[in-house]
């Protein structure tokens, strides 16, 4: 896999509205090696795969407060 590859599927990863657009400093192929953008693109998917398991009880937290309000 290219490092211009790699970096399209972190904007993806990154993406919270599908329409939206991201832009990163394309510079960046400069900076990281190949296995630093597969390891950003490994950590991103993580957290996108495991989000509501993350949050569950920060939302549940936040949940409860408003229903006591």
């Amino acid at each position: 896999m290219e490092k211009t590859e790699l970096i399209e599927d972190i904007k993806n990863l990154i993406k919270i509205n599908p329409e939206e657009t991201i832009e990163i400093n394309p510079n960046y192929l400069n900076y990281f090696e190949l296995e630093e953008l597969i390891e950003i693109k490994k950590k991103l998917s993580y957290k996108r795969e495991n989000f509501q398991e993350e949050n569950a009880e920060f939302l549940e937290d936040i949940y409860n407060k408003t229903k006591e309000d």
